[in-house]
């Protein structure tokens, strides 16, 4: 299925218009009535104008403030990753990144129109059901179902970045009412979410014939996320083992995770669609990265812009001890050797002695190390400045070099159709050993998190041109009577360690700390480090119970006005 930008494009075609008696009484060009609207053909148009949303792209808001990764609020934001680029870039995203965000950056009101406009369309759409005449009881029940779960994870996006928000139904959404949608952000909404997602899993089938579409055990993995969000651990429970019984996925390759050739694989729960080359010139690509490719021109992409750059903490992280297992505590201790401060001309070999795990050159660029076809990254000339940002770049929206053209736009070579797999089994697993871990039972927490090893020591390795692998490549699984399970504590310290390894620089990263409360420690030893090796940072500071979540955009507020007083709310510390 594929993203519809502007569904008025999509309506335009076929409309029959009349005149009225009325000069005055003109309907608008290129816009569709409700009544054209209220039928099955009508209905499935703008339900796949809910769904065109899912990538944060087409709601009026510039590219990369609705990315689909949330690359800047869920990366930049964590310890994965710096904004990358140079100082003077994008300076609103440097604001994030030191915890100095404002209630009145752009960031912040582009990412909340886009939610709000996505949970406008879904509501839009189970308004206009309920007045198709053409449509079985059981084809509306399937489209509500997916309107939904969609709505769920709209609210869902919301309340993980701003936690106090409105929830807007069909029931109180009124399109020719301004003021419908002027509710108080004075309740919790988890459970509304969760009744979203309960009623997806009740009515949506286990497959559907259209790739992209949502499914019965996406929802099941949406509900069980939302239940993890609250530290619900038994209600988490049946679900995530309802997947896993299912027998219906399993894990692939690792890279097989990141490439457009393998979209949609037997490890996807519920992914984004993209394509490239159908006529959208590039707008149904992944426009959300745009920014975040390599800086010289004959790097992927084309040249530009060099955000989004992986920190030295995060590559430390894959570093691993004699026995392949993680180092839980001393990783940062020192950096891996990297090309830092050298010039194009200097002569560099990578680190070929410590062990680090592979998921590293699945992840991260780094100079000597091949990237996917491209032959062995060349170092600071993809980089746009090593000095501000690090020698690293990110790799997993990245595409072949045999497949430009294919996989790529025709001109924006930015614009891939290398999907987002925005749950996929290994989420379902890792949850799973947080279920356990949370509730004593330690060992099958270590046996879900040894199928996440198990899988990194079995995928794929990057080799060299000789064939050879291009690291020292050692990951195992942890035995039985590992230390690191030994007590809850640290069995919660290996099972957050795995899932950052496995999810690094896919943009669940800041919200994971915030949920397991462990974002304040995280975040300030973090920066305690790293402001010492990025200049930029030095000075900045997390504070607990206010930087958790992000500011209400104060257009928002003051645009919430109703009898003289704004119904919006702005979080504490802001």
């Amino acid at each position: 299925m594929k993203k519809i930008f502007m569904l008025t494009s999509l309506l335009t075609a076929g409309l029959v218009t009349s005149c009225s008696e009325s000069f005055l009484d003109v309907r608008p060009q290129g816009v569709a009535s409700l009544q054209q609207l209220s039928n099955k053909n009508g209905v499935n148009a703008l339900l796949i104008g809910a769904y065109s949303l899912l990538d944060g792209i087409g709601s009026g808001t510039t590219d990369w403030h609705a990315a689909v990764s949330n690359w800047v609020y869920g990366g930049v934001a964590s310890d994965d990753a710096y904004k990358g680029t140079d100082a003077s870039d994008q300076p609103e995203i440097t604001g994030i990144e030191r915890y100095e965000v404002q209630p009145g950056f752009v960031h912040m009101r582009g990412k909340w129109r886009h939610v709000y406009d996505a949970i406008s369309r879904c509501n839009e759409v189970i308004q206009t059901v309920a007045l198709a005449s053409d449509m079985t009881d059981a084809e509306k029940t399937l489209v509500i179902a997916q309107a939904r779960f969609l709505r769920g994870h709209y609210h869902f996006e919301a309340k993980k970045m701003w936690n106090m928000v409105p929830y807007i139904d069909d029931k109180i959404y009124k399109a020719t009412d301004p003021n419908s949608t002027k509710v108080p952000n004075n309740k919790d909404i988890w459970p509304n979410i969760a009744d979203d997602f309960k009623f997806a899993v009740e009515n949506l089938p286990e497959t559907q014939v259209q790739k992209g579409r949502a499914t019965k055990f996406a929802a099941m993995a949406f509900l069980a996320k939302t239940y993890l969000f609250q530290r619900k651990y038994a209600e988490a429970k049946p679900l995530l083992e309802g997947i896993v019984n299912s027998g219906k996925y399993r894990l692939v390759d690792y890279l097989d995770n990141f490439r457009a050739a393998t979209n949609n694989n037997a490890e996807s729960i519920f992914e984004v669609q993209f394509s490239v080359n159908d006529g959208t010139n590039g707008n149904n690509g992944n426009a959300g990265e745009t920014l975040n490719w390599p800086y010289f021109s004959g790097a992927p992409g084309g040249g530009c812009c060099g955000f989004y750059q992986p920190s030295l903490n995060l590559v430390n992280a894959f570093k691993t001890d004699a026995n392949g297992l993680p180092l839980l505590n001393t990783f940062n201790d020192t950096d891996l050797k990297s090309d830092q401060g050298l010039k194009i001309t200097d002569p560099y070999t990578p680190d070929m002695q410590t062990p680090v795990d592979p998921r590293l050159d699945h992840t991260v660029g780094r100079r000597g190390i091949p990237f996917l076809d491209w032959g062995p990254m060349p170092g600071v000339t993809w980089v746009r400045d090593q000095v501000y940002a690090g020698p690293y770049t990110g790799k997993k929206w990245m595409y072949f070099k045999s497949e430009e053209g294919t996989n790529t736009h025709s001109t924006n070579k930015r614009r891939v159709a290398n999907n987002y797999r925005m749950i996929r089994y290994a989420h379902v697993l890792l949850w799973l050993a947080e279920v356990e871990t949370e509730v004593g039972s330690l060992e099958k927490a270590r046996e879900y998190v040894n199928m996440i090893r198990k899988r990194a020591q079995t995928s794929m390795p990057v080799s060299m041109v000789d064939g050879k692998p291009a690291a020292n490549y050692l990951v195992n699984e942890y035995p039985a009577g590992s230390p690191a399970f030994a007590s809850k504590a640290e069995a919660w310290k290996a099972v957050r360690h795995e899932e950052r390894l496995e999810f690094a620089m896919e943009g669940h990263r800041f919200f994971d700390l915030v949920r397991w409360g462990v974002a304040a420690e995280t975040i300030s030893q973090y920066l305690s480090v790293e402001s010492k090796k990025r200049a930029y940072l030095n000075g900045a500071a997390f504070t607990k119970g206010k930087h958790e979540y992000f500011p209400l955009p104060v257009d928002e507020i003051n645009n919430s006005y109703l009898d003289g007083k704004p119904t919006l709310v702005q979080n504490p510390g802001y």
